[in-house]
């Protein structure tokens, strides 16, 4: 069953699902995880944090951020090893080809609450209980459009096991159509390392972010990462229009279509 206390009929109008007019037409054959690791040398299967495990593109380089940015954060975001699978929320495995060439190493519980935009507010969320931050951390209830923020949640108890409960406390009542409106729109010129793509769906909404990014000086490209439906480990796109295997995505005007979902310039969000 779908995960949400609130009412049922909204929560199916606006949680994460699969976008079944998806053209995957563009994917010649079904590669497998450690095929795609190893197309063109993007990857470097050993490497344990994303900063380190995906490669940038020949005439590209990283930006560089302070250990106390959201970009470092999330560049340094463990992975589990290479021909590991995506773990659901009960055990099983997402075992779909030509989805994800990697997954990020969080715990994301027992319950049906870590999905898409889920897993985008717990990585902001993270980022900021790490820096101590968390009069930062609030996120808005779609049933009323209000934030509802850590501090008063925790009343002084700002313990790991404490903020765990907070996140499920949010995952319970927040999905894409409350983050949508909760966070900034931006041009797709001006996206930058954490941003996001989001829509709250017609009748389905999805949400990836950009946990790196890379440059020539001109254009930007980027990885994106998501949760899914149902709750499931965060996990690296591949990127379905890349024939040379390159993960990273193009930042331009136009459709972006990811294994899962299709966006748009339009959807790009940012926290601040």
């Amino acid at each position: 069953m779908p995960k949400k206390i609130i009412a049922l009929i909204p929560f199916l109008l606006i949680t994460c699902k699969p976008d079944t007019k998806l053209d995957l037409k563009t994917i010649k054959d079904e590669k497998n995880i450690e095929t795609v690791a190893s197309s063109k040398n993007y990857i470097k299967p050993n490497a344990k944090t994303i900063i380190d495990r995906f490669l940038p593109e020949d005439g590209y380089k990283r930006e560089k951020y302070k250990s106390t940015d959201f970009g470092y954060f999330l560049q340094h975001l463990p992975l589990k090893g290479i021909n590991e699978k995506v773990t659901y929320f009960d055990g099983r495995s997402k075992d779909k080809p030509n989805v994800y060439n990697s997954v990020i190493d969080l715990p994301i519980g027992t319950k049906d609450l870590h999905q898409c935009a889920d897993a985008a507010m717990r990585l902001r969320a993270d980022y900021l209980y790490q820096q101590k931050r968390y009069d930062k951390i609030a996120f808005n209830f779609v049933s009323d459009g209000k934030p509802r923020d850590f501090v008063t949640y925790a009343k002084g108890d700002y313990s790991p096991k404490n903020y765990w409960k907070y996140l499920e406390y949010i995952f319970n009542s927040a999905n894409t159509a409350s983050l949508k409106a909760q966070l900034k729109t931006i041009n797709y010129q001006d996206v930058k390392i954490g941003d996001i793509l989001i829509q709250k769906g017609n009748p389905y909404g999805h949400a990836v972010m950009v946990v790196d990014l890379i440059t020539d000086g001109t254009i930007k490209k980027v990885l994106l990462a998501q949760s899914y439906m149902p709750a499931q480990e965060l996990q690296i796109l591949i990127n379905p229009s890349n024939q040379n295997g390159s993960p990273w995505y193009e930042i331009k005007a136009g459709k972006i279509s990811t294994p899962e979902w299709k966006f748009t310039s339009n959807d790009w969000k940012t926290w601040e």
